[in-house]
């Protein structure tokens, strides 16, 4: 077992083999939007990045799902479609899986892939004087809670829909191929909390420029309003005695930043010139990523 429960990783890892070995995930959750075929497509891009955040391949996945018996059929079958669909788009077969019933649907893919035991990307890399990149924007949790509320536009929505259905395959490639020191995806702990196990595990510190984090639209409008989803509150209560904030921000902006994403985007740690070169890299094939802070000798988060 190369990685298991003894270290707070995105993926159980167990190797099989001197050049083989086995990534294995498990994510699934209540719906975030109200097409059920987009449910299912971000439940499973969302299930696939923990594969793609160790820097593996994935190889195949199982359905996991509780379905509502009064739910109809075709809606049903719609979120499992959805998340096939996905699993095709990623170059897998969904192979299987098992479904109860419950009063609430959940969804999601038990996902497995293979890495080189060599060439495990972990969230134990990251060195002072790395540069913080992240793939996605942020805020998806209080634009879907504004859904919730009817708070949220339909382009609002929109937005935040496609952000989330987007795999982070093409960002893992990108990471792998510029010599990332270290990496995680941002989802349900937020950015701070994904970032403070990065950085613990490192041994380090980040300082965050507020400024430079790319936020979903009407993101910040809705945190202004305090449209905050419960996970938020969570993330602030067990992460926030390893966060210091700059003075002159507001107490919604510093929740905000706690805000749980789904189906977020990759936070990698790069030396400088790989950063620049990823960054060149990423302009030249048309991809988000966003330069968000630096890592330091130190042991907290600094929101400058």
């Amino acid at each position: 077992m190369l990685v298991g429960l003894d270290i707070a990783d995105d993926a159980a890892i167990y190797q099989v083999s001197d050049d083989v070995a086995v990534v294995v995930t498990l994510d699934f959750f209540t719906p975030v939007v109200d097409d059920p075929f987009d449910y299912g497509a971000i439940a499973a891009a969302n299930s696939l990045s923990d594969i793609y955040a160790m820097g593996a391949r994935p190889l195949l996945a199982l359905n996991v799902a509780a379905l509502p018996k009064k739910l109809p059929v075709s809606v049903s079958a719609e979120i499992i479609r959805g998340g096939a669909s996905k699993a095709r788009e990623a170059g897998i077969p969904v192979a299987g899986g098992h479904t109860i019933q419950d009063d609430e649907p959940k969804f999601g893919l038990v996902a497995l892939g293979v890495v080189h035991p060599q060439k495990i990307i972990r969230k134990s890399g990251a060195q002072p004087g790395d540069v913080l990149l992240l793939s996605k924007r942020l805020g998806t949790s209080v634009v879907t809670t504004g859904l919730m509320r009817d708070k949220s536009s339909q382009s609002e929505i929109q937005e935040v829909t496609a952000g989330m259905l987007q795999l982070n395959r093409d960002a893992s490639h990108l990471a792998r191929a510029h010599h990332v020191h270290a990496m995680t995806d941002v989802t349900g702990f937020s950015l701070l909390g994904h970032g403070w196990e990065m950085a613990e595990q490192s041994g380090v510190g980040f300082e965050i420029d507020y400024t430079a984090l790319p936020w979903y639209a009407g993101a910040r409008r809705l945190a202004q309003d305090w449209t905050f989803p419960g996970g938020a509150f969570d993330n602030k209560l067990f992460y926030g005695s390893h966060v210091e904030f700059a003075v002159s921000m507001e107490e919604w902006e510093q929740t905000l930043c706690f805000g749980p994403e789904t189906s977020g985007g990759l936070l990698m740690a790069f030396a400088p010139e790989d950063a620049e070169r990823a960054m060149l890299a990423a302009r030249a094939q048309n991809m988000p990523l966003w330069p968000v802070g630096r890592v330091v000798a130190g042991n907290t988060i600094t929101i400058l």
